[in-house]
């Protein structure tokens, strides 16, 4: 192939591109990365027709971008896809390898890992170099989200990590950014026992809480569907999108996809407003990126006051109409 490529790999995600930016985001968090350890970034892309996307991946910081193209991977197929990265893995030595914890990066980079023989941290809400070893340390929630724990891999490569999008920032599009586009040999290996017979598009309304610049969350202090429905009211008028913690959906009140924090999605709104919301560690992991958190509780001594910037202590069946009411009267 010529030329080393950088040593800090992302694995490029480029389905549903223009929703799903997790593989950007993670480029931006690998350029940080990989100044650290004095190398470069490499992003891989595997499928059919993809090359339209190495310049992209270029514009927004990668160094070099590694690409198979191949009619066999058109598809997502594990075995296909694990061993290729795998011979790729072995070949190159990269230090790092990143993904986002997507459906797709939660099934193929478990048993990524497994094949290299090689930990993984999951679900991760912060990463960085140890200024004096020099690995990658990786923050995940653990104990059912009740603590953070700092990960290392220190005698197995390369030091895996998925992290939820939303989690860190993209860098700008830079249209007069230069990288190397590589074209390694693809050896196809007909392992596969897993065919895919059909594919199907589910259609579901849009909900782009990474997005939003106004996210409104509730949880079980609301204590009612009737309640949370309410929060949708707030957050049309402001604009926003509805998230919700895991005890409101498990009851019930609002679809899966609405789920913030450690098994959900991470946002950066520029406003976030919490009801009726605890503040456990699995859920707040998903928001620490806002820009202004506004909690109400009716528990003063509730663990969302201590990271929010404006806090209502109150009960949201009180506090809700009195809200609504007023915004109606300015917007």
């Amino acid at each position: 192939m010529g030329e080393q490529p950088g040593r800090v790999w992302v694995f490029g995600d480029y389905r549903n591109y223009f929703q799903n930016r997790v593989t950007l985001q993670l480029i931006g968090k690998a350029k940080e990365l990989a100044q650290e350890i004095g190398t470069g970034v490499t992003v891989l892309v595997v499928g059919e027709r993809v090359r339209q996307y190495a310049m992209e991946y270029v514009a927004h910081g990668a160094d070099a971008v590694m690409v198979a193209e191949h009619p066999d991977l058109s598809e997502y197929r594990v075995e296909t896809y694990t061993a290729l990265v795998a011979e790729w893995v072995e070949t190159y030595g990269p230090e790092i390898l990143l993904a986002g914890a997507t459906a797709f990066g939660r099934s193929f980079f478990p048993r990524l890992a497994k094949r290299l023989r090689t930990g993984l941290s999951a679900d991760c809400v912060d990463l960085h170099i140890d200024p004096e070893t020099k690995l990658l340390v990786q923050t995940t929630p653990a104990w059912g989200g009740e603590l953070l724990a700092e990960v290392i891999t220190p005698h197995h490569r390369p030091q895996m990590a998925t992290v939820h999008p939303g989690v860190f920032e993209e860098r700008p599009h830079d249209p007069e950014a230069t990288g190397g586009i590589f074209y390694p040999e693809v050896k196809i290996r007909k392992e596969e026992r897993i065919r895919v017979l059909r594919r199907r598009t589910r259609r579901s309304r849009k909900i782009r809480l990474e997005e939003a610049e106004v996210v409104v969350v509730g949880g079980r202090g609301l204590g009612s569907k009737a309640q949370f429905e309410m929060l949708e009211e707030l957050a049309e008028l402001l604009d926003g999108e509805v998230g919700a913690t895991r005890p409101a959906i498990r009851a019930g009140w609002t679809e899966e996809e609405r789920l913030l924090g450690q098994t959900g999605k991470s946002v950066r709104p520029k406003t976030l407003i919490s009801v009726g919301t605890s503040g456990a560690l699995q859920y707040t992991a998903g928001i620490l990126g806002a820009g202004t958190i506004i909690a109400i509780n009716r528990d003063p001594h509730a663990p969302i006051f201590k990271i929010s910037d404006l806090g209502v202590v109150g009960d949201a069946k009180s506090v809700l109409p009195i809200l609504l009411e007023e915004l109606r009267k300015r917007l």
